[in-house]
């Protein structure tokens, strides 16, 4: 069961008054569909002459079009209401060797229309979508080269996002150096680098080590940044914030949008030295009560994928039954 700290469930009556369910969410890849998204490596690509080398760039990323499309389909055969779509679905795009734009490869048009069916599918099926870049795009950070190279991610991405549709970008803050105050200073900093898309669409996560909700909050608060509730992370880096509270202030973030959350549970249970690594799947037990009725997208981030997040949502309907 969660520590108490921070993941202990409270008597909270006006959560169960609502009536909305779930809308569950799929974290990047399948394991019992043959849809699979296809990466690339500098290392290779640069051993290719230019013409192999955007040939090659150019079926993968129009492939990965077509993967994205079958993966919203999938989803709404599985009743999943969410996708997160991985970071590199147009890999090595920002690299400064082998990256390209999407009119540098060949047949732009069509690549461009596979996601944009993507996007008309995922609206069709009311599946949402997201990103979530990678951990070295750091917002926050000291060196003027990573803060750089995060901004061009960032900002890459978010014309991804428009392409597909997808609603958020999230994030962890990135290093604590000076403490809090000044890390989150340096983000907000970061943050009125990007650019309007990228600012629109970013939503902020706590995390396992260093910042927690009650960090975060606030912040988001202020700025107007949506907060993204990651339990797991709450209650492995805890802090005097309830689960009520963190719940009712991240909803309040999102205004009229849908909230987005995060569940997961300890790979070695919650004694262990290090609740940190995920399980394969969720223990129900793991869902706060404080959740139960309420209108929200839960991103399962758990090893056995679809898996996890048909057995997840099959408990708690059956609870809630």
């Amino acid at each position: 069961m969660p520590k108490k700290t921070a993941g202990a469930s409270v008597d909270a009556p006006a959560f169960h008054m609502a009536q909305h369910k779930p809308r569950w969410g799929l974290c990047c890849q399948f394991l019992d569909s043959p849809i699979k998204f296809r990466q690339a490596t500098h290392r290779y690509v640069a051993t290719l002459d230019e013409p192999e080398r955007i040939h090659y760039m150019s079926e993968i990323v129009r492939g990965n079009g077509d993967a994205l499309a079958a993966a919203v389909v999938k989803c709404g055969e599985m009743g999943i209401g969410a996708f997160r779509i991985t970071s590199q679905i147009m890999p090595l795009s920002t690299h400064p060797v082998s990256g390209y734009r999407i009119d540098q490869l060949e047949n732009p048009d069509a690549i461009t229309d596979a996601y944009i069916n993507a996007r008309d599918l995922a609206s069709r099926n009311g599946i949402r979508l997201s990103f979530h870049p990678d951990q070295f795009v750091v917002l926050n950070s000291l060196t003027d080269r990573v803060l750089s190279s995060s901004i061009e991610e960032m900002n890459h991405h978010a014309s991804v996002a428009e392409l597909v549709g997808a609603e958020a970008l999230t994030l962890h803050v990135g290093g604590k150096v000076d403490g809090v105050e000044a890390a989150l200073l340096r983000l907000e900093r970061g943050v009125d680098m990007l650019n309007p898309a990228a600012r629109r669409m970013l939503a902020l996560e706590n995390d396992d080590r260093l910042f927690s909700p009650a960090d975060l909050v606030p912040f988001c608060e202020r700025t107007g940044i949506p907060f993204i509730y990651d339990v797991h992370h709450h209650r492995c880096n805890s802090d005097d914030m309830s689960v009520t509270e963190a719940t009712q202030r991240a909803i309040a973030t999102w205004g009229a949008r849908e909230p987005w959350m995060h569940i997961s549970s300890p790979r070695d249970g919650w004694s262990a030295k290090d609740p940190r690594p995920h399980a394969g799947f969720v223990d129900p037990a793991d869902f706060p009560e404080e959740w139960v009725g309420l209108r929200m997208t839960v991103d399962v981030e758990a090893k056995e994928k679809e898996r996890a997040v048909v057995a997840i949502k099959r408990a708690i309907e059956e609870r809630a039954a």
